[in-house]
């Protein structure tokens, strides 16, 4: 694939050629927005993998030979792309464009792969999974909490589509509820890596759907269990980061969930102790992505999309004022336009998953 360069003018970013058909900037407010060309862009890149079950990476606790099982025996609405949390946010990205671009090119059949999988059976069967000897941790919490994503999703749509497939989605809902409130009282120490275990993008999903759906019993324990693992951190050791194969940073992580646990005001001196200047300016460069074909590397990419998703989150949470507000949204603009161009490379190491991330990363407000 041939080099793309982004140019800057006085702090106004220029589309990169590849990217001008599927985004737009808004020069006013520097706000990246995605086109409804954009939207199907990213929807083909889930349709080709949400029902392709090879290449799979099944993370399938094997208790003896009888369970040496196919993928699709194993998870049948979920056995595509890759994995089984990559195909969860492949159809809430799918679910949010229909939403989002209703006259959204080739949306009937969109709704025809998507009918394929939530059938009342096939959901029935990701919830019984849950019920096997060694599965308390599959999925733990990054797959839990795109599930609850997905659900919301669906849950908040007026679509008579929707509203069957959300139907259909609730016993499996109903068992990863049930998988956090066991789980978050004996989790004692907070998970602070970049990938797939992070405790706070866990957490902070799962209080957004607790607030959405009113649940309050899960929203307590949450900011509970937030409250105990990083109330008092301070100092986050950003310019340890990335790792090699982060997806996300454990620092911005933490401080998008915190804003939406503490007041404004308490926000705001938890902040103070917990940034230093040096290293979140180090965290506000764009990481470097060696080789896309490598499925480890390539997580970089998502790092850029979830350092931008925090980074706007976080500064809708601070006063137009504050100090590092506007830093953080035009940082989050450069992070977009750092990856967006790069994620249909024609690497299924990318392409099963970096879309989604994407979409996400444009609708954080």
């Amino acid at each position: 694939m041939k080099k793309i360069i982004l140019i800057v003018f006085f702090g106004a970013m220029l589309l990169p050629m590849y990217s001008q058909e599927y985004l737009k900037i808004n020069s006013d407010t520097s706000v990246v927005m995605l086109t409804a060309a954009g939207a199907r862009h990213f929807a083909d890149m889930a349709l080709k993998c949400i029902h392709t079950e090879y290449p799979n990476k099944t993370n399938h606790l094997i208790m003896d030979a009888s369970e040496n099982i196919p993928p699709q025996a194993l998870h049948p609405a979920f056995y595509g792309c890759l994995d089984w949390h990559s195909s969860v946010h492949g159809h809430w990205m799918l679910i949010k464009l229909l939403k989002l671009f209703p006259d959204l090119q080739g949306a009937d059949s969109i709704r025809m792969r998507l009918a394929q999988t939530f059938t009342e059976a096939n959901l029935l069967a990701e919830a019984t999974y849950f019920d096997r000897k060694g599965t308390k941790s599959f999925e733990r919490m990054y797959g839990w909490a795109w599930l609850l994503k997905l659900d919301m999703e669906l849950g908040g749509w007026d679509d008579k589509d929707a509203q069957k497939w959300h139907k259909n989605l609730q016993p499996l809902t109903r068992k990863i509820i049930r998988l956090y409130m066991d789980f978050l009282p004996k989790q004692t120490y907070a998970i602070r890596s970049g990938v797939h275990p992070n405790t706070a993008f866990g957490l902070r999903y799962a209080l957004d759907y607790a607030r959405k759906t009113k649940n309050d019993t899960l929203e307590n324990l949450i900011i509970e269990r937030s409250l105990f693992y990083y109330s008092e951190d301070e100092l986050c050791p950003g310019g340890y980061e990335p790792g090699g194969a982060d997806f996300f940073s454990p620092c911005f992580e933490e401080a998008f969930l915190m804003s939406k646990v503490l007041e404004e005001q308490a926000f705001r001196q938890w902040l103070n102790r917990f940034f230093e200047l040096e290293a979140l300016q180090k965290l506000m460069k764009p990481a470097f992505v060696s080789d896309r074909s490598d499925y480890q590397i390539v997580h970089l990419d998502g790092l850029n999309l979830s350092r931008a998703w925090c980074m706007k989150g976080i500064a809708s949470a601070l006063s137009p004022t504050h100090p590092i507000r506007n830093p953080l949204q035009k940082s989050a603009l450069k992070h977009i336009l750092a990856t967006v161009p790069y994620i249909a490379s024609g690497e299924y190491s990318g392409e099963h998953w970096l879309a989604s991330f994407a979409v996400y990363a444009l609708i954080t407000d």
